[in-house]
Order: C-alpha cells, then sequence, then structure tokens
C-alpha cells in the first residue's frame, strides 16, 4: 500500500482496446498530476486489459465475467453465476484496496466494480465513449457522482447536472505528430504512392477483412495504391497465406502496436465506428470511411458514424455492403483530394485534445470532495 495521503483510484473496464486503451490515458493523466498517486485496474479474465494493463505499468485484477449475448447462447446460462461472482470478488477488491474513488470506462467488468462501489458510498464517475447510452452507464448513473461524455446531448440518459463534455481519452502516442515518409518507411512502404489503413478495432472484424480477402483482382490492378491491413489476432491465421495478403502492395498485421505511425501513414481510413477509433482519427484529422458494426448494443457504432456524416466529417459503408463497396470507396477518394481535404478539416474540428487530462481533473476533484 501507498503512503497515507497519496491517493488510491480504481479504474474498471475493457473488453477491447475501445476501452482499454483510453483507461490507460486516463491513469497516464492522472499520475502525470500526481505522482504518487497509487491506481488498481479491474479488468475481465481473459480479456486484452489482462496483457496490455501491465504492459502499461499497472496492476490489474481479474473478475469472472462476459457480456450477455444477444442472440440464444447457452453461455447466457452462466452469465448470472459470472454476475453474482464478479460482484463477491469486486466487493473483496473494494475491501483490500481502499479506493478514494472509482472509476468506470465501459466493458464487462466496469458494471459489478461500479455497482459495489457506489453501494459501499465510494465516490465514483464514469465515462460515456459513445452517443448513445448502454443500459449499464445509465443506470450507474443515477448513483455516481460524475459523467464524462464526449457528445453533446446525452442529457437524454444522463442527470444534466452531472454531465461534463469532456471528448475521449485517445492513446498518448496517438497525439504525437509522426513524420509521413518516415512512418511508412516503418512498415515497408514506399514514400510517394497512395496509402490505405484497413482495420476493425483491436479484435478485427470480419466484413472488413472479407473486404480484403474477397477483392484480390482490385486490389492487383490498382497496384499504384498501398495497403495497411489490420486484421486482428484472432483472425490472424485465417488470412496470412490469402491472396490479397501475397500482394505486394499488402501489408497484413494481426495487430498494430504504433498506431500513430500507422495513422501518419494513411491518406485514408477504413475502419469501424468504435468510440475510440473515431476520437483518434479526429485527432490526426484523418478522412475516413466508416463500416459501423451491427452486433453492439444499441447500435451505438452506427449512431457514432452518421454524427460524423451529418457533419460531412466522414464516410459510412453499411456492414451489408462491405465486401462490394470499401475499396472502390477508397479508391474513389484516394484520387479526391477535394473530398480528402473537406472530410479532414472537418474531422479535426471535432478533435478534444485534452479528454484524458480533463477526466483526470474530475477524477481528482472527487479524491478531494468536490
Amino acid at each position: 500500500m501507498n503512503d497515507k495521503g497519496s491517493p488510491r483510484i480504481i479504474i474498471s473496464g475493457g473488453g477491447t482496446g475501445g476501452h482499454v486503451f483510453p483507461a490507460i490515458a486516463i491513469a497516464d493523466a492522472i499520475k502525470a498530476k500526481v505522482p504518487g498517486v497509487e491506481i488498481l485496474f479491474v479488468g475481465a479474465q481473459g480479456k486484452i486489459e489482462m496483457e496490455k494493463v501491465p504492459k502499461a505499468g499497472y496492476s490489474i485484477e481479474g473478475l469472472w465475467i462476459s457480456g450477455f449475448q444477444r442472440s440464444l447462447s447457452f453461455r447466457n446460462l452462466l452469465f448470472p453465476v459470472k454476475l453474482m461472482h464478479s460482484l463477491l470478488n469486486a466487493r473483496s477488491i473494494l475491501r483490500k484496496f481502499k479506493p478514494q474513488v472509482a472509476v468506470g470506462v465501459g466493458g464487462y467488468a466496469s458494471g459489478p466494480l461500479l455497482d459495489m462501489a457506489t453501494r459501499k458510498g465510494i465516490p465514483a464517475l464514469i465515462q460515456e465513449q459513445n452517443s448513445y447510452a448502454g443500459v449499464t452507464n445509465k443506470l450507474l448513473s443515477q448513483r455516481v457522482q460524475k459523467v464524462c461524455v464526449a457528445y453533446e446531448g446525452m442529457e437524454r440518459f444522463f442527470p444534466a447536472e452531472k454531465i461534463v463534455l469532456t471528448g475521449n481519452p485517445v492513446r498518448g502516442s496517438v497525439a504525437q505528430a509522426s513524420d509521413r515518409a518516415a512512418a511508412r518507411a516503418y512498415f515497408g512502404l514506399e514514400a510517394d504512392k497512395p496509402t490505405l489503413l484497413i482495420f476493425g478495432g483491436s479484435l478485427g472484424a470480419l466484413s472488413i477483412n472479407e473486404a480484403m480477402a474477397q477483392n484480390t483482382d482490385f486490389l492487383r490492378s490498382n497496384a499504384d495504391v498501398q495497403v495497411i491491413w489490420q486484421c486482428g489476432g484472432s483472425h490472424y491465421e485465417k488470412y496470412r497465406n490469402c491472396a490479397a495478403a501475397q500482394l505486394m502492395n499488402v501489408k497484413l498485421m494481426a495487430f498494430i502496436d504504433r498506431m500513430d505511425l500507422a495513422y501518419a501513414a494513411a491518406d485514408v481510413v477504413c475502419s469501424r465506428a468504435g468510440a475510440l477509433t473515431i476520437s483518434e482519427l479526429c485527432l490526426v484529422g484523418k478522412p475516413a470511411i466508416l463500416v459501423p458494426s451491427p452486433f453492439v448494443a444499441e447500435d451505438h457504432q452506427t449512431k457514432n458514424a452518421q454524427a460524423l456524416v451529418d457533419k460531412n466529417a466522414a464516410i459510412m459503408v453499411a456492414n451489408g455492403d462491405t465486401i462490394t463497396q470499401l475499396l472502390p470507396q477508397a479508391l474513389e477518394l484516394l484520387k479526391n483530394e477535394t473530398k480528402r481535404n473537406t472530410l479532414a478539416q472537418n474531422i479535426l474540428a471535432l478533435a478534444k485534445p485534452n479528454a484524458a487530462e480533463e477526466i483526470a481533473e474530475q477524477v481528482l476533484s472527487l479524491v478531494e470532495g468536490g
């Protein structure tokens, strides 16, 4: 345990990089303001946070929890058991760590931990990344002290007096501008060729991967365009030997650790419409084609993407149209400099570069009783 007087803060959430990386950014911002702070993460066993959080230098405890399947699944039979187990485990973690503030960033572990923390009277803050709030955060908002959001108009989901518009935190490295030529050299790309970055989030996306795998001839006939393709770790074995991955103008990767360089190398980005990805695209000001996942709660990715489309800050392709439309639209955008510049300017105007620092200030105000 740390010295008496140093704050103890617990941060819970994860499941995907979209929750984990912002959580780490918040922790880094808190630590920068209060170097003596003690931070403990709570995540879901077997999920990405159990690897990424220790790699970032923080301790983490894992709960035996998973999401409720919206389709019929035998796994749902275990959900009540896992939930009860996680609530009891969360109570034990809180009793041992004695945090002064609990922070929930979304994801499987966030619900049980924040539920138990608020029941114990621990000041709490939640972060809602999306433009459409999920059920768990809507319920928790009635009991926490602050709700940090990334979009205007969230009063329809949360008590207005608790809302703080901060934006979504992004990985610190992404905020640092990188040289395009150096970035392309890092990926083994040619310095002067139009470059497309295509990825489906930290876990990968089947429809986006198939848009690459099923369009080998299209990619071959447009050899003047080079592609960085992140397929996701769970998809890598399936696609590593496909014809598209063997093309000289395609660089297939399971996971990109240096997203700052990937963004810097790209002229156009094709991706899912998760909150983290959108926040990073805003920060780097990249023209983007978004393919919202239809497999998320409340269809929130479509709502995220539509918020940008309405501001002429992105293009949206429906998941069902990805195989036939994604690459042709990307190529068309690569050839249209005027359109690219318009999208880049409009998406950059939506950036909130100080989100992590602003959330850190809100967390520390709760430590001080604010």
